[in-house]
């Protein structure tokens, strides 16, 4: 619903630029531009997602590889000590522990059909905890944060439109990704237990978390000690190395437990060429609007007002022209999917603003979706504490996000 509003505010306010600019300025070239960018839009948004189709169709094809591989569940034991301590509400062995882990694994693999029926699943049983039926649990919202937060490993979709948008290095943007969406993660479980009262303060989560910060830490201390050249190099070098291994791995994990791999890559290829087919009317319909925006000046006038903005408080704009994809996201991400190909068009793929944009599309999640589906899908009217956790989680990923990409780009 609330991509419906921004989809016809696209529109109407580009309209009323449009009427404004012809009669009290004179422009009769907005019109013919906004028509034009309708055409010129749709047909780059077919082009795309045809492109799309190979490289979707070659990862879909590894992760099933990994899915039937048991990866999923090897990432759901290592997760349970830590898990089993952000949830004490849920009683010991309840089979809705085995539905979270599962969950939160898919989506660190990028597995989205797996997940989001894990995670539906997992509502359900949560919802049978619950004794409020409607409204939202405490294990509720932590489930639903460590979602919005968006905790990836492996950002497949975009590594893809990177790729089809003509990036020298379509990984390049896999170190940023990587260290963006944790902060979001780790901000969004703070967050959370302080609202909930739950103690981080104990030897498996100090560990954990701790050991994870110093990791981090580590990793952007020795990327500072680069410069520009040095930083792409060696970032692009391990993503890659990274990516070959995660390929090898799932391969060795299907075979270790007599998957016959080339059967299932066939059933995972599969699923990428119907999603590349799926998203053609999402991508046409999200474009168009964009490009009808920004064709009618609307878009400049917002980027330049927050420039002005920025610029007035002595800080340093360069930021800016990526900013729509970090505010659409949390309400779309279709809508935030188009406004990262709007800026890679515009601005270049490998230009700043292109690859910020990736990686705000990146570093969280879709926060009022995901709690649109999956509160809605178990009866839950009072979400408390859910959308200010969420947000914030979204905040702390757009923060980590501009600091990260200043260091490596």
């Amino acid at each position: 619903m609330v991509l419906n509003y921004i989809w016809v505010a696209f529109f109407v306010i580009a309209f009323v630029i449009a009427v404004v600019k012809l009669l009290f300025m004179g422009d009769f070239d907005v019109f013919p531009a906004m028509m034009d960018s309708t055409f010129a839009s749709s047909k780059t948004a077919f082009e795309i997602s045809l492109g799309l189709t190979g490289v979707l169709s070659l990862w879909l094809g590894i992760m099933k590889i990994g899915e039937k591989g048991g990866v999923v569940n090897i990432l759901a034991k290592i997760l349970s000590p830590v898990f089993v301590r952000l949830f004490p509400d849920i009683p010991k062995g309840h089979p809705v522990t085995g539905s979270i882990f599962m969950n939160i694994a898919a989506n660190m693999l990028g597995l989205d059909n797996a997940a989001t029926p894990l995670g539906l699943k997992a509502m359900e049983q949560l919802q049978d905890l619950n004794k409020k039926k409607d409204t939202a649990s405490n294990p509720m919202i932590m489930f639903l944060v460590l979602n919005t937060s968006g905790l990836t490993l492996i950002p497949v979709s975009i590594m893809v439109y990177r790729a089809q948008m003509g990036a020298e290095q379509p990984t390049d943007i896999f170190v940023p990704i990587l260290l963006a969406t944790f902060f979001s993660t780790l901000a969004g479980i703070i967050v959370t237990s302080l609202y909930q009262r739950i103690n981080l303060i104990n030897r498996t989560m100090l560990l954990t978390l701790g050991g994870a910060c110093v990791l981090v830490a580590a990793v952007i201390w020795g990327f500072s000690q680069m410069d520009k050249d040095q930083v792409n190099i060696v970032s692009t070098t391990v993503a890659n190395m990274l990516l070959m291994l995660i390929i090898i791995g799932f391969i060795m994990s299907g075979i270790r437990h007599k998957v016959n791999v080339y059967d299932a890559f066939i059933e995972g290829a599969k699923d990428g060429f119907q999603t590349a087919i799926r998203i053609i009317p999402y991508l046409v319909a999200i474009l168009v609007g964009i490009g009808v925006f920004r064709a009618s000046g609307a878009m400049d006038m917002l980027i330049d007002g927050v420039k002005w903005t920025v610029a007035a408080v002595g800080g340093d704009t360069d930021f800016v022209g990526a900013l729509p994809t970090a505010m659409m996201k949390p309400l779309s991400g279709s809508g935030a999917r188009g406004m990262m190909v709007d800026a890679m068009t515009t601005y270049g793929a490998d230009s700043f603003v292109g690859r910020l944009s990736c990686v705000f599309q990146g570093s969280t999640d879709t926060t009022f979706y995901i709690l649109a589906v999956y509160f809605g899908s178990v009866g839950i009217r009072y979400t408390r504490h859910a959308v200010a956790c969420g947000l914030l989680a979204d905040l702390a990923g757009i923060i980590a996000a501009i600091a990260i990409c200043y260091m490596f780009f």
